[in-house]
């Protein structure tokens, strides 16, 4: 099989130089620069058919060793980086141009045209820079805002909290009576501070679903405002200590993990709980909200607070008592949906950081 030279095409930029080798199914390609020479072999279906194929150029001024090629069905294209960034007059030491190297005109540039692409190309990076600096000032912001808020409801929660257990190991059973008087007004305010998240979830400011933290803020509120907020009643009953406490125990735990999300850390006992405390934690919750929903029925149905009038021609109203007991099936149902999204959110996290240690 004899030796023959492809046709070649160049073109150049003021910091590299593009060759396009006409060779299809190219084969055992060598490119190599040595002492600024670019010696190419390769074997390919060329202009004289199927034949082992070489050239070499030697560069009008100086070059980088290193050169990039990549092989197309059709081609060889070849990349060299130029040692100075300027424009050459030609691409090779002789003044008379080989007769297989050839112009490309597909990447032609003149010069004037080739500074305007460089000017485009340095505008194009700005504008990208600019962009990323937006966007990370962006992350800053939402990550400090985001921040803040659970260091909030953490401080809180764990006021709440260790304030329950220390009344409970000095007062006993006595502290279960006055645990709304003493406590409610800390709830209130991290209930309605909790709205934050939904809204979080509903822009898009953090992964997680709209449903479930809806229906945990919401059912949360329900108990809180209407259950315990609007009757007297049941303030001094024992089921309000074991609902403010559970609840407060899931989120001194679900908070802080938040937090050292917001600052890319992650401190593993903390994740094994915020991923398993949950699991006993939120049916009990969930088991004295009901608990505190029946306890109301009763004193809803003596003050006849909000009854739903009906025309004066029936003569009557539908007691509240009716809409709690529909909402006692509702909180099945929500129970079921956010123990299902929390143990999906479990799963996936543990199974990602055994991948990740495997």
């Amino acid at each position: 099989m004899q030796t023959l030279t492809p046709r070649v095409y160049w073109a150049q930029r003021h910091e590299e130089i593009y060759l396009r080798v006409e060779l299809i199914d190219a084969q055992n390609i060598d490119v190599t620069i040595n002492e600024n020479v670019l010696q190419f072999r390769a074997q390919g279906h060329g202009a004289k058919g199927e034949n082992d194929y070489e050239f070499s150029l030697a560069f009008l001024k100086p070059v980088k060793p290193e050169v990039s090629h990549k092989s197309t069905q059709r081609q060889v294209n070849i990349t060299v980086k130029k040692q100075k960034h300027d424009w050459w007059e030609r691409l090779i030491m002789l003044e008379r141009r080989p007769v297989f190297l050839t112009p490309d005109f597909d990447r032609w540039l003149d010069e004037s045209d080739a500074e305007k692409e460089i000017l485009e190309k340095e505008k194009k990076n700005k504008r990208s820079m600019a962009s990323k600096d937006s966007e990370h000032s962006f992350i800053s912001l939402k990550n400090a805002f985001l921040f803040t808020y659970n260091l909030v409801q953490f401080l809180c929660f764990s006021w709440i909290f260790f304030n329950m257990t220390v009344r409970l190991f000095k007062l006993g059973q006595d502290s279960f009576y006055d645990t709304f008087h003493t406590i409610s007004d800390m709830m209130f305010f991290c209930q309605i501070l909790a709205a934050i998240e939904v809204l979080n979830a509903a822009f898009g400011i953090v992964r997680t679903g709209v449903v479930p933290t809806f229906i945990q803020v919401v059912g949360r509120n329900f108990i809180l405002f209407i259950i315990f907020g609007c009757l007297e009643k049941m303030h001094s009953k024992p089921v309000v200590f074991f609902v403010f406490y559970l609840w407060s125990a899931i989120e001194i735990f679900r908070y802080p993990f938040y937090m050292l999300g917001c600052l890319d850390t992650e401190w593993r006992t903390l994740t094994w709980l915020r991923y398993t405390i949950w699991i006993p934690l939120y049916p009990l919750g969930v088991l004295a909200e009901a608990v505190a929903v029946i306890q109301s029925i009763p004193i809803f149905d003596e003050a006849k607070l909000f009854s739903i009038p009906l025309p004066k021609a029936i003569g009557t109203s539908i007691p509240f008592s009716y809409v709690l007991k529909g909402y006692l099936v509702l909180m099945v149902l929500g129970l079921y949906i956010n123990f299902r999204h929390l143990y999906k959110q479990r799963r996936r996290r543990f199974r990602t950081k055994r991948r990740k240690a495997n």
